[in-house]
């Protein structure tokens, strides 16, 4: 488009020549074009003036793809060939590998073990080699049904858990909870629900999948990741700020 704009701006005659505009335009396009332009020229519109349009309008669908290409579409489950998603399991891998100072992890549920491992356990080894690393992990503690143990209970029992079957690495994240969730009766509780990543405070994923196999391979699960820096520091500062309130509280013995 703005090879034709160029050519249009050296050009008097309106339209150029055939010759002149088969450089620019597709053969199939042409004539339709050249009768456009022809109108154009009946209408006292000017190469120039044809030419700045087109000038303008390369410009907005440049910027516009730009906006586009910070924006990806990630999706999990069945997926139909035609689809322009990515995979999300594939996606938190590579969200993974390209933190270099800090990564925020959001989940209601999160994978115990073996399928643990697969998940975090680049991660964790990347953790263990560069303590400049810095991993924060914000998840839901559930109180079963009937369990009425004191919340110092379950937050220990949760600790030991993380330690043993969850994080395969030896230097651990912070991990932070929800203490309403703990709450015994229904008036109150609450669950923390958020599935997001952030990458050193430019990159965010926002998803309906948990941490675990079945979300991020099986179930069908929809998100989003956005490169965009403004975002990522107000979806970390939203977490921070309900940390600073002590609305979430770290886990201890982590």
């Amino acid at each position: 488009m703005l090879s034709l704009a160029r050519l249009l701006e050296s050009e008097a005659a309106m339209p150029p020549s055939r010759t002149r505009l088969r450089q620019h335009i597709p053969e199939p396009l042409l004539d339709s074009i050249i009768s456009e332009m022809e109108s154009m020229n009946s209408a006292s519109l000017s190469s120039s003036q044809l030419a700045k349009f087109l000038e303008l309008l390369a410009e907005e669908r440049e910027a516009s793809q730009l906006h586009t290409d910070r924006l990806s579409l990630v999706w999990s489950g069945p997926n139909p060939g035609h689809s322009l998603s990515r995979d999300t399991s594939v996606v938190v891998k590579e969200l993974f590998n390209e933190a270099k100072k800090s990564l925020l992890i959001a989940s209601y549920a999160i994978d115990q073990g073996e399928k643990a491992t697969a998940l975090f356990g680049d991660l964790a080894a990347r953790m263990d080699r560069d303590p400049k690393l810095e991993v924060q992990c914000f998840l839901n503690i559930r109180r079963k049904p009937k369990d009425e143990r004191p919340n110092a209970i379950l937050t220990r029992e949760f600790s030991d858990l993380f330690r043993r079957v969850i994080w395969p690495g030896k230097r651990l994240p912070e991990v932070f909870y929800d203490p309403r969730s703990l709450e015994i009766g229904g008036l109150t509780r609450a669950c923390l629900h958020a599935k997001c990543i952030v990458v050193d405070d430019r990159k965010a994923f926002l998803s309906s999948a948990n941490f675990t196999e079945a979300a991020q391979n099986r179930n069908i699960e929809a998100g989003v990741v956005i490169e965009d820096t403004l975002l990522a520091k107000t979806l970390k500062s939203q977490f921070q700020t309900l940390l600073d309130q002590s609305l979430l509280q770290r886990l201890a013995g982590l």
